[in-house]
């Protein structure tokens, strides 16, 4: 027990200085003065060079073979901490500390380059990042280079197993998205939506989904995103005149993330396990609380309701069904973030597929925006009008997170199946809705998925969930009894 107490106290350090690199990089897209960029880049890499140095310590190995597990709760804090061990020690220090230099300049760059509409000041450092991830993955070893960086998000599947999983499900997607898009489009709403009142409706919307503000908090961004772990959480989301849905919808999304952290069980704060199982796991709970509860019919009924009492009568709304399929319209659109639940799913599969070519070596940088607009006209059947719309429009490239779009697909295919389950043993979970109650929707998840954290793999946490084996058939049903209808 001495040598697991050992590591466990050194690797709560750890864990307590990665959170504050994490609250430094929230900083840095909500906070941080646009001249600081360059200094805040070496803060970075001076903060993953201390991290780096902790996470592949020697005496972390020693630890290890000494320890034992007590219990199936140290057992799995052993099992992590060995994985990022293994996974620490193939990565050079100076190789660590070039990422996070480069990736705080890089997001700096893109944000600039999207509002400016210019791919070409985005690809330099751009490549910069390929390069960096593409020798991180040669260090990390294996077979595929892209799997290896797919084990940061989604530890144990490989990109071919994607590519099964998306192949099968695009059939019953684009045949679902022809018959809706076939129909005349619904009505949409219209009008100027004041931002204040838009945060305003936006707070009050995350406290219905048990988003706890006296640890977190809600600021805007460019991207909306969450940070933290534990009893530090935060979220941001953006505000749009003329959309206040994407404002919304942007902040119901990153509540679940946010939910997910704040309600993994204290036993595990600052340790391995506090933190969710993977992203397809993360994925899946602000996957169903943006859709599958956030946009049933029966919540819009209520949140229809809020919206009329702060900004008075809906323009081209008529009553809480028009509400209704305003924000279920199915439409054509360019932004992934902002897609129906029909296209959503195409937008990743797109960048996936463009991910795994850059990483195979079928595609280089300087041809992506190419290969992208030409991958777009070919999915969607219309030209990309501007590069925001675009190569440029998702922050994740520039941070080099490669290999987390495919969990945004996975996490709706678990979401999926919870919301399968969920329903099952909540048979007046509509009505609930209806009233603006989201306790037993959240309180279910809490207890089935969200307070375990890492404690279980990612799959086994879903499997346990929902009392059976995982599948895209529950979201597939689902999309279909929903947009048919």
């Amino acid at each position: 027990m001495a040598a697991y107490d050992d590591l466990m106290a050194f690797v709560r350090v750890t864990e307590a200085l990665g959170q504050v690199a994490g609250r430094t990089g929230w900083d840095q897209e909500v906070m941080m003065p646009d001249g600081a960029a360059e200094q805040r880049a070496e803060e970075m890499a001076a903060l993953e060079q201390v991290l780096h140095a902790r996470r592949c310590d020697p005496r972390v190995g020693d630890w290890l073979a000494q320890a034992e597990a007590a219990d199936a709760v140290q057992a799995a804090q052993l099992r992590e901490i060995r994985r990022s061990y293994d996974r620490a020690t193939k990565v050079p220090s100076a190789l660590a500390e070039a990422l996070a230099r480069t990736t705080s300049k890089a997001q700096g760059v893109w944000a600039k380059a999207r509002g400016a509409q210019d791919v070409a000041a985005f690809l330099p450092i751009l490549s910069e990042v390929v390069q960096l991830r593409r020798e991180e993955a040669a260090a990390l070893g294996g077979a595929v280079a892209y799997d290896a960086l797919l084990d940061d998000y989604e530890p144990g599947l490989t990109g071919a197993e994607i590519s099964n999983l998306f192949d099968a499900m695009r059939p019953r997607l684009v045949a679902l998205r022809d018959e809706v898009l076939g129909r005349p489009i619904g009505p949409e709403l219209k009008g100027h939506f004041d931002p204040a009142i838009q945060m305003a409706l936006a707070e009050e919307v995350a406290l219905a989904f048990g988003y706890d503000l006296s640890r977190g908090r809600i600021d805007k961004a460019v991207h909306p995103f969450s940070s933290g772990s534990g009893q530090d959480v935060r979220i941001t989301t953006r505000t749009a005149v003329d959309d206040p849905f994407n404002c919304i919808y942007s902040t119901i999304h990153e509540v679940g993330h946010a939910c997910y952290e704040q309600n993994i069980s204290d036993d595990f704060l600052l340790t391995p396990l506090g933190s969710g199982a993977s992203m397809g796991v993360h994925e899946s709970q602000s996957r169903i609380y943006e859709n599958q509860l956030g946009r049933s019919r029966a919540f819009t009924g209520w949140l229809y309701g809020r919206m009329v009492d702060r900004f008075g009568t809906l323009e081209g709304i008529a009553d809480e069904g028009a509400f209704y399929r305003a924000v279920n319209r199915v439409h054509n659109g360019y932004i992934r973030t902002e897609a129906d639940e029909v296209q959503y799913n195409l937008h990743v599969m797109l960048r996936f597929d463009l991910e795994r070519a850059l990483f195979s070596g079928q595609l280089e940088v300087s041809d992506l925006e190419a290969a992208w607009n030409e991958r777009f006209k070919a999915d969607f059947g219309y030209a990309v009008d501007k590069p925001s719309n675009g190569v440029l429009q998702d922050v994740h490239w520039s941070v080099g997170l490669f290999g987390y779009f495919p969990t945004y697909t996975l996490g709706n295919v678990y979401a999926g199946c919870l919301h399968d389950a969920l329903r099952k043993d909540l048979p007046d979970l509509d009505q609930q809705l209806a009233n603006g109650d989201l306790k037993p929707a959240t309180g279910w998840l809490r207890e089935k998925v969200q307070r375990f954290g890492s404690q279980k793999p990612a799959q086994q946490t879903i499997e346990d969930a929902i009392g059976g084996a995982v599948s895209s058939g529950p979201l597939l049903d689902y999309l279909d009894a929903k947009f048919t209808a």
